[in-house]
């Protein structure tokens, strides 16, 4: 018995100097961040808006730091699983997370059930970029305004229909049909380029997608934009108005940040945020990001906080009236 006893308080011991020695770790941590390399996960495949801001941010990061800063992607599950596995990470400012929208904001207001919570989760560091959605038909179609497709829709409700290829772009294709009562039903696309080719093949009556998805299109004239869901217009459009010009109040910018696991210490969550706002604006991260039709942002780790909370709750919202949900 003395014997065990012995054993068992000699286990407390070790077990009480290995809790100290982490939390002393833990705090030793923030004075020499960064000491080893930087692994930036990115949920979507490789060449995609968001791997380009995580590739373009990330180089000038380890600049600035002087560590390597690896880009890892993780696709699958409109970036569930990369979200998932950065909530779970440790909290030492070593393993961040390209956070966009759609996985931040839109997938809380759809899914039944997430293996995360944005909030409670994750910690906001900054916004990087944020990019309008485009409303667009095929250019040999007969609608030139949002009001002649609104109308179209509205007299023959059977046949408007709209492409999607994401909960974020079938949201705010429901935000629309709320401000302008159009009864236009949901066509299901893989990729935002399956969804915008079934536009200009005839497939479909239109489709809001990202600037960089219908770009090509738009230039190339295959597409017409009708309107833009922003607030203000795109220097690049500057003849496309706003949906709130074109008369239905739709606001609909999606975006993309930084984030790191609930706990990362605030010294380390400070430098990041600092470091990060400086990145975004350097001229060059600008200019890369505006050949993408994004704009840089570099927001405080405050301000990025506010955003994702607003819009959890207006998304949610959205979804609610338009009665989307998805089972996971």
């Amino acid at each position: 018995m003395k014997i065990l006893k012995r054993q068992f308080l000699a286990g407390i011991c070790i077990g009480l100097f290995a809790l100290v020695s982490a939390r002393t770790a833990v705090a030793e941590e923030p004075a020499k961040y960064p000491s080893r390399p930087i692994h930036i996960i990115v949920g979507f495949t490789p060449g995609g808006g968001n791997d380009i801001i995580a590739r373009l941010f990330g180089q000038k990061l380890s600049e600035s730091l002087g560590q390597p800063v690896i880009i890892e992607n993780k696709p699958g599950a409109g970036a569930i699983l990369a979200t998932d596995y950065v909530a779970k990470s440790a909290p030492d400012g070593y393993t961040l997370l390209i956070g966009a929208s759609g996985a931040m904001v839109i997938n809380p207001a759809v899914y039944t059930k997430l293996p995360y919570d944005p909030v409670r989760d994750l910690i906001p560091i900054s916004e990087l970029g944020s990019f309008p959605l485009i409303l667009i038909v095929n250019a040999a179609s007969p609608f030139k305004s949002v009001s002649e497709l609104v109308a179209y829709a509205k007299q023959n409700p059977n046949k408007a229909n709209y492409s999607s290829s994401s909960a974020a772009f079938q949201l705010a294709t429901e935000l629309f049909k709320q401000k302008t009562g159009a009864p236009m039903q949901m066509i299901p696309y893989k990729g935002a380029n399956d969804s915008v080719v079934a536009v200009i093949a005839g497939e479909v009556t239109a489709t809001i997608a990202d600037a960089g998805s219908v770009w090509g299109q738009i230039t190339g004239g295959q597409a017409r934009a009708l309107a833009v869901a922003a607030p203000k217009r795109m220097e690049e459009l500057p003849d496309v108005a706003t949906m709130k010009e074109a008369g239905a109040d739709v606001d609909a910018v999606l975006w993309s940040g930084i984030l790191a696991p609930k706990g990362t210490p605030s010294e380390i969550v400070r430098k990041l945020q600092d470091e990060f706002m400086q990145i975004a604006k350097l001229p060059e991260v600008v200019s890369r990001l505006k050949l993408l039709n994004i704009d840089s942002m570099g927001t405080s780790s405050d301000e990025f906080s506010q955003l994702i909370a607003s819009d959890i709750a207006r998304w949610t919202e959205i979804a609610r009236i338009g009665n989307v949900k998805i089972e996971p």
